[in-house]
């Protein structure tokens, strides 16, 4: 089955939000996915783009730090700090080119990515219930909460994983010869 959309699922009765440590289960989750792909990619592939518009593996987990230190992690601690905060959008685009990933080796990106999420874990592992209805006014989609921060995070990992996959998928489409035709019968 391919396309399922996430963001077109209806609220399922009787399920509960994560919890902090089922938040945490996801984000080492995502620490061994996204360093295990990265690292089968290896340096060359790592920074190939599928197209010119397209950010290529490097730059998915260079942006997947950015967003954990502005958006996640970072958010999250400043709400910590100063409940009811005003919040801003970062410039996901500038700090990606400023960040020049492509540059990097596939190793000094997971130095980087690993020592941030390692901090991330132990801040949400820490946060008490009554840290969760903490909350932000984001200029752009209004209040946010550390709950929805978190739930938030968990979601943005995963597309950006997904990306990274395509990536990858995108490398071995052009070998795939007709068994291209098991994935998409009618190309």
């Amino acid at each position: 089955m391919m396309g399922f959309d996430p963001a077109e699922v209806t609220p399922t009765d009787g399920l509960e939000p994560f919890t902090t440590a089922q938040v945490a289960a996801f984000l080492r989750a995502g620490r061994q996915l996204i360093a295990t792909e990265l690292a089968a990619l290896g340096d060359d592939w790592a920074r190939w783009r599928p197209a010119p518009d397209e950010w290529s593996a490097n730059e998915c987990v260079g942006h997947i730090i950015e967003a954990d230190r502005r958006g996640f992690g970072g958010r999250i601690r400043r709400i910590l700090a100063a409940d009811g905060i005003a919040e801003h959008d970062w410039d996901q685009v500038g700090v990606a080119a400023a960040r020049r990933d492509n540059e990097r080796t596939v190793a000094e990106i997971l130095a980087e990515f690993e020592a941030q999420r390692a901090e991330d874990i132990v801040l949400v592992e820490g946060l008490g219930s009554a840290d969760l209805d903490g909350f932000a006014v984001h200029d752009a989609v209004g209040r946010v909460t550390v709950r929805d921060l978190l739930h938030e995070w968990v979601f943005h990992d995963r597309n950006h994983i997904r990306q990274m996959l395509a990536n990858a998928q995108a490398r071995a489409w052009p070998a795939m010869g007709n068994t291209r035709r098991f994935s998409y019968p009618d190309r």
